[in-house]
């Protein structure tokens, strides 16, 4: 038997060995590039207390009086009468000094317990997170709408069409969401959150509904008429047959769209939104950690962004086994 041996070069773990060395060497690179050239001090203790951090929650009195602790729960007895309300709460869950019979004086803290709160970096990336999800609902469903007028027999709405498209695509998202926000958000009153989502879907929907014209023209003109000699009408036959190919030829692409959607909305944050960019921007201006801070947000948005490439390949795997959704 003849063995073939592979290449040095073209060995597949020695390849992850090369590349993983010369990663390795290029953050050694920038480490030094950033602490020798520029004096730069790497302060990563910092960066967790904006995912959460604890906080002190406690209760005062109302009034002073003396301490009344029975059976899990504290009250305060007055000194003199009042009209207040009672003073009567559950100790459980919360620590107290105090005991029963001690004067204690109104605001003095009566009991406490440390809590976790969601740090600015976990808000933004909820609201990442939202703007991305309505963005991207809103660019499919005008994507759709726009795909299949572009199809469509009447003239007059072709032409709607591909004004909307053209110019959609042939100037910034940047500019759009400005001239949205500043323009039509402020004469309709909307949000600025809702003003940002619909910039992105209005944007992305143009490019969405390129790709699914573009992939249901690419469908055989045969199946069609395939589809008409078996009896099927013409709503049948664009959901049974051509609708699932065109969706998995378009599936890659749609992807990459989704995840440029993604990354794209980082833009709202020049539109007063406080996302994951703007806390970036924030925590890099009061801590003046900047190369800390943003590469938190990019390391975050790598994560997003590739969690949605593996979930993509899923679907587009079992679309090829299934033909379809």
């Amino acid at each position: 038997m003849i063995r073939h041996h592979t290449p040095f070069f073209e060995n597949k773990i020695i390849g992850h060995i090369i590349a993983a060395f010369i990663f390795v060497a290029l953050a050694i690179a920038l480490y030094y590039a950033t602490t020798v050239k520029i004096n730069y001090v790497w302060q990563w203790n910092s960066i967790p207390h904006y995912f959460a951090y604890e906080e002190k929650e406690e209760i005062k009195a109302s009034y002073s009086g003396n301490i009344v602790i029975k059976d899990g729960f504290l009250s305060i007895t007055p000194d003199v009468q009042s009209d207040d309300e009672p003073f009567f709460v559950s100790l459980s869950g919360y620590e107290s000094e105090s005991v029963d019979g001690e004067y204690i004086f109104e605001d003095e803290t009566v009991a406490f317990k440390t809590v976790f709160k969601k740090g600015p970096i976990v808000n933004g990336l909820i609201v990442t997170l939202k703007v991305s999800l309505l963005g991207l609902l809103i660019a499919f469903s005008v994507g759709s709408v726009a795909a299949l007028i572009r199809l469509s027999k009447y003239q007059f709405l072709k032409d709607i069409a591909t004004v909307y498209v053209t110019v959609i695509r042939g100037t910034p998202l940047l500019v759009q969401m400005s001239l949205f926000y500043f323009l039509i958000a402020s004469i309709l009153k909307i949000d600025g959150f809702y003003a940002g989502a619909l910039s992105l879907g209005i944007f992305y929907g143009a490019y969405i509904a390129e790709v699914l014209r573009g992939s249901i023209q690419s469908i055989d003109k045969g199946q069609y008429e395939a589809a008409k000699s078996l009896g099927m009408n013409a709503f049948q036959t664009t959901a049974s047959i051509i609708v699932p190919q065109a969706l998995r030829r378009a599936l890659p692409t749609l992807i990459n769209e989704v995840i440029s959607l993604v990354k794209d909305s980082s833009l709202v944050s020049v539109i007063a939104i406080t996302d994951l960019t703007r806390v970036g921007r924030e925590i890099a201006s009061q801590t003046f950690n900047a190369f800390e801070a943003w590469i938190t947000i990019a390391g975050i948005y790598l994560i997003i962004t590739l969690t949605l490439s593996v979930i993509g390949s899923r679907i587009e795997a079992r679309m090829k086994t299934r033909g379809g959704f």
